[in-house]
């Protein structure tokens, strides 16, 4: 359904339950970090009204996964971590296109924000038919179904609003690079780690 390349090895959910406290962590900042993405979005491009909708929801509803997240930090006793550096989205900040049009950028930026959803998606799907924790798994399956519509989402504005970017080629190759660059990833308590 996502198209990923690579899927994650399920004992990779081994690794986030022998620590929760620091994947839960992770995953708090890596919900503070997509509603940022939709919000910078938001301010870049307000001339598509529908886009400034959609957004906006989905910037809210990334809050509120935050929020959710922190609250089971709290209610386990845990401490939230300090926010650190996500190499997995650096390498693909690297790889989104910055010198074309405004437009391929805009692509880009969508595409970018289409791959971060649809890697969460699966590893929240790999964490809920995974780990032991029940209160967990059910929480990871009911974040996974609300990540595949963000992933959606942001992929169909890609084709919306492209001016000059043949998007469909351009996500096969946005396909290409994550499935060489999450080979990599996958040995740590983080969700694209």
């Amino acid at each position: 359904m996502l198209g990923l390349k690579l899927l994650t090895d399920p004992r990779w959910a081994n690794i986030a339950e022998s620590n929760l406290e620091e994947i839960l962590s992770d995953h708090a900042w890596c919900e503070q970090k997509a509603a940022t993405n939709a919000i910078t979005l938001i301010t870049q491009n307000s001339e598509h009204q529908d886009l400034v909708e959609e957004l906006t929801a989905i910037a809210i509803e990334e809050m509120q996964h935050f929020q959710m997240v922190i609250d089971i930090i709290k209610q386990r006793g845990y401490t939230l971590s300090r926010e650190r550096k996500d190499d997995y989205v650096g390498r693909l900040v690297k790889f989104s296109k910055k010198d074309g049009s405004r437009n391929q950028s805009f692509i880009d930026r969508l595409l970018f924000a289409a791959m971060i959803e649809a890697r969460s998606c699966e590893r929240f799907r790999v964490l809920s038919l995974n780990i032991k924790d029940e209160e967990l798994a059910t929480f990871y399956h009911e974040l996974m179904v609300s990540e595949a519509g963000h992933y959606t989402t942001f992929l169909n504005f890609a084709r919306k609003y492209t001016i000059d970017v043949d998007v469909d080629k351009r996500w096969k190759e946005w396909l290409e690079f994550e499935g060489e660059l999450i080979q990599s990833f996958g040995t740590k308590e983080a969700i694209h780690g």
